[in-house]
């Protein structure tokens, strides 16, 4: 069975061949191919992988490609051209890109992993057979962008730095990016004929886009350290929060900063640790000159409540320093405005850590009131950031208040059940499977 997985990035051996970056996002990714031929796949899969990379690294095609083993199979890879840095920007080069692919892989199914990237609608347009085409649903652009001022005060929405000026990149832009994405993502949708997703919003809203599409539980593998690492409150520092990100409106830090203030009333010792891109740096006149509107934002919060010792940003961190800081913490919160299903509250499901989340988007089809503790989150047009961030305030404390091993130890039986690696192999085995047995033609 000869599969094509459509990705949005290179996985790690592939991009360390091209000598490009690799990321720390997506992880899963990888993380499902390993567990794939670790569990024996190799005999029955021959899997290629498709994904953006720089120009560079093409040949006069238009395309690279290459090999690298994993777990003993051999894996081909194929890169392409897309401006990744503007995904509101639709090249028709794409068509040709994936077409090219598409006869060098000649692959009995194509999957592509995420709609966020408009290589996803030039896919669902140019695959030889859409009957064997599967759409994985990750974020999702529309409900983002109508999340996405997360109850910012207007004059914030407004404000345009020098940075955002230069890049053209301020809040409101940023915004209708996410629009022109989610048009994109619902024509590819729209013409899916198969779809995963992975909670019960996530397949409300694309069977409401796309009635007629065959939609597939399908569950994700996380990276594999999580796996083997238990949170233990006696190990943890005692009232320490931490943040998997915060660096744009949508992952929802402002509200944190804004519910410090009475966390740090009960728990004076409270300290607040993001990981991720700072957007707060403004030591060096670089600093200052790249600063967006956001960042200016959230150090003035930082100010007004005297939080310049009590809130630590780590930069971006690999998997075993995520693991690290988690087990480190009190408490993991994620207060996005709007999530399907976020890998960071599954690894710290996981790991057993105590979860505050927002009760937005799928979330609550991820960790429920008896495995960590939901609160009110943003509710589009109905803008309230003291209401959003005191409901933030009173989960933490709540959860503090209660047993939280007993949180965690609930947390984690339910996501080993979820993210149970060999059990959602054989899932994405099935469905290709499934796949292969569909003849329609485009």
């Amino acid at each position: 069975m000869k599969v094509l997985w459509i990705c949005n990035l290179p996985f790690p051996e592939a991009a360390e061949q091209l000598h490009i970056e690799a990321s720390n996002k997506e992880g899963w990714i990888s993380g499902m191919m390993h567990a794939l031929f670790a569990g024996g796949a190799t005999g029955e899969l021959e899997l290629n992988v498709a994904f953006p990379c720089p120009a560079e690294c093409l040949d006069d095609t238009g395309i690279c490609t290459g090999s690298v083993r994993i777990e003993g199979a051999e894996v081909t890879y194929y890169g392409f051209y897309e401006d990744t840095r503007h995904p509101e920007k639709y090249d028709p080069g794409l068509n040709d890109s994936l077409e090219k692919i598409f006869a060098m892989a000649n692959a009995d199914v194509v999957h592509c992993f995420g709609t966020e990237y408009p290589h996803a609608m030039a896919a669902s347009m140019m695959v030889p057979n859409r009957e064997r085409f599967l759409i994985g649903i990750q974020g999702l652009c529309t409900p983002i962008a109508k999340a996405y001022y997360a109850d910012l005060p207007q004059k914030v929405i407004e404000a345009r730095t020098f940075r955002d000026v230069v890049r053209k990149d301020h809040i409101k832009l940023q915004a209708e990016k996410f629009f022109r994405r989610g048009i994109y993502e619902e024509v590819a949708l729209g013409m899916a004929h198969n779809i995963t997703g992975r909670t019960p919003w996530d397949r409300e809203y694309v069977l409401g886009l796309n009635p007629d599409a065959d939609y597939y539980l399908l569950n994700e593998n996380l990276r594999e350290c999580f796996y083997h690492h238990q949170w233990s409150e006696k190990e943890a520092i005692p009232h320490r929060i931490f943040l998997s990100q915060g660096d744009y409106p949508l992952k929802g830090l402002h509200y944190m900063l804004t519910a410090m203030p009475g966390v740090l009333e009960k728990y004076p010792d409270a300290t607040l640790v993001v990981a991720g891109n700072s957007l707060v740096s403004y030591k060096t006149w670089k600093d200052k000159l790249k600063i967006s509107g956001y960042g200016k934002y959230l150090r003035s919060l930082i100010k007004k409540y005297h939080l310049q010792d009590k809130v630590t940003f780590t930069g971006k961190l690999p998997a075993l320093e995520m693991v690290k800081n988690c087990l480190q913490s009190h408490v993991f919160v994620c207060c996005s405005t709007m999530e399907n299903s976020s890998n960071s509250v599954g690894e710290a499901m996981l790991l057993g850590m105590p979860c505050v989340c927002a009760d937005v988007g799928g979330l609550s089809g991820v960790i429920s009131e008896n495995e960590g503790i939901l609160y009110e989150g943003h509710c589009p047009g109905k803008e309230n950031l003291e209401g959003v961030s005191a409901n933030l305030k009173d989960a933490i404390l709540a959860m503090w208040e209660a047993d939280s091993e007993a949180y965690g130890k609930r947390a984690r039986e339910r996501a080993l059940k979820t993210h149970d690696r060999e059990k959602n192999c054989k899932r994405l085995l099935e469905i290709y499977r499934d796949l292969c047995e569909k003849r329609g033609a485009v």
